[in-house]
């Protein structure tokens, strides 16, 4: 933007929002140059606060009629460097609408605003025995309104779903500064736009109110830990926990270096640091039934060669595990300056070879790489571990987690499961998508977002550029 127009732009979305409303000075873009935890920085060209879908709508008009391109952003917690500005675009921050709008118990449903924070609902509805199942690792500081851009899972993803699965209704503004209103009614005809909406990264519009699911809590839960020697083990009695008929609420998995990290950081266990890895499987629901549940859990565990598995002794245990595990990425700060956080996607029976050739990457660019997963639908978490003072090894750590992303789609799988693509995936589109695929997928958010500029040149690589990269998905497919 030039100097002209950014200066008539910034007066003119003071007048619409308030001085209050509008950061431009150089000082206090530089909080808003970067995602959570990505390698990639941009600096915006302004960010928005709008408190009300109006203003939304009034801003968005404004930045149509000059095509002046703009991001969503929620609390910065992404992973993969979807509300990150590369070309100085604005950021349209929904933190200010972060309001509890409606809980109809009767019809188990809340309404948010974007900005509410995940864990801020469970909390506000516990004293009346409901819960929002949909728990992100960044629970405590991630906005529904982000989860509903990235489709985020978390650890209780296997038996509950993702946020896609407690959706039930969206207010949009759309590209152009239009508002509507999708689902809200059970069943209707039609195509699904909600399912389109939830997962596309603030690429078509932005989400300005959200009608969610909420659940009963279950009458009971039990939580076990398995310590193995061997990551193989553990893997195998993932598969075989499931085999047994078991549907564990979560069932979640961290290797030797994911654990030497955890107990390093704020909330350590005490797990062996020899250990290979450390499983942790939890059951849920009806009181009656659920100690069957855990000790059959525990005795699939013992026929993997487990050192040891236990289940927690009360409420208190069970949380320390949880807060241990939870904190798994931002416990890597403590063994390694620089990390960068992959998410694919495999077949369980295929934990094995994959955790195999994983380490073979990591042997080949001579960087660590800590693995935290959702073991029980085979989503992986691999952190690659690097010093970006040392010259190559950030982008060895980026050709190795191109490479972890290829593994996972060549037996089948995915290069993200909750993460999203944002700008750091782009180019590995093309391991699952064929250029022809992907045009259709751009011909899809172009009827959203014509001019690109929402949120502009995220998710897809181009398909018009010669890029030579092998498509491995149509050989998985069945």
């Amino acid at each position: 933007m030039d100097p002209k127009k950014r200066d008539v732009f910034i007066a003119e979305m003071t007048r619409l929002l308030g001085s209050r409303s509008v950061l431009h000075r150089y000082e206090d873009l530089l909080a808003y140059e970067c995602d959570g935890y990505t390698i990639h920085k941009g600096l915006p060209g302004a960010v928005l606060f709008p408190a009300n879908t109006q203003e939304v709508a009034a801003a968005v008009q404004y930045m149509h009629r000059q095509q002046i391109p703009f991001i969503p952003r929620g609390a910065g917690t992404g992973l993969s460097g979807g509300a990150t500005a590369l070309n100085g675009e604005v950021l349209i921050s929904l933190a200010r609408m972060n309001k509890l709008l409606e809980v109809d118990y009767l019809n188990r449903r809340a309404v948010v605003q974007p900005g509410y924070i995940n864990l801020k609902l469970s909390n506000s509805i516990s004293t009346k025995g409901y819960y929002y199942a949909p728990d992100p690792s960044s629970q405590a500081s991630c906005t529904i309104g982000g989860n509903v851009g990235e489709n985020a899972g978390g650890a209780h993803c296997l038996k509950y779903g993702v946020t896609t699965n407690h959706v039930l209704g969206l207010e949009l503004v759309l590209p152009n500064g239009d508002i509507v209103r999708l689902g809200g009614v059970p069943d209707a005809p039609g195509y699904d736009l909600l399912g389109v909406l939830t997962g596309s990264e603030g690429t078509m519009g932005i989400v300005t109110e959200i009608t969610v699911r909420i659940l009963k809590k279950p009458q009971g839960v039990k939580t076990a830990v398995a310590l193995y020697d061997d990551v193989n083990d553990a893997s195998h009695a993932v598969s075989d926990i499931i085999a047994a008929g078991i549907v564990p609420a979560a069932l979640e998995m961290m290797d030797n270096t994911a654990i030497e990290g955890v107990e390093s950081g704020n909330y350590p266990v005490g797990y062996p640091r020899d250990l290979g890895a450390v499983l942790i499987v939890e059951v849920d629901g009806i009181e009656a039934g659920l100690q069957h549940q855990i000790d059959q859990v525990l005795e699939v565990c013992r026929k993997h060669n487990v050192r040891e598995v236990k289940q927690a002794a009360d409420a208190d245990e069970r949380a320390r595990w949880w807060a241990n595990r939870k904190t798994a990425f931002g416990a890597m700060g403590t063994i390694s300056p620089d990390y960068l956080v992959q998410d694919g996607v495999i077949p369980r029976s295929r934990l094995p070879e994959v955790l195999a050739e994983v380490a073979s990457i990591s042997a080949k660019y001579g960087l660590r790489i800590a693995n935290v997963f959702h073991a029980g639908d085979g989503n992986l978490h691999p952190l690659i571990l690097f010093d970006s003072r040392i010259p190559g090894e950030k982008e060895n750590a980026v050709k190795a987690g191109s490479e972890v992303l290829k593994a996972c789609a060549e037996v089948g799988g995915s290069i993200t499961g909750e993460h999203g693509v944002g700008i750091e995936k782009m180019e590995d589109m093309r391991y699952i998508f064929t250029d022809e695929e992907i045009r259709v997928q751009l011909s899809l958010r172009e009827a959203f977002n014509p001019d690109n500029l929402c949120n502009p040149d995220k998710m897809f690589p181009n398909p018009a550029r010669c890029v030579e990269v092998k498509h491995v998905a149509a050989a998985a497919r069945p």
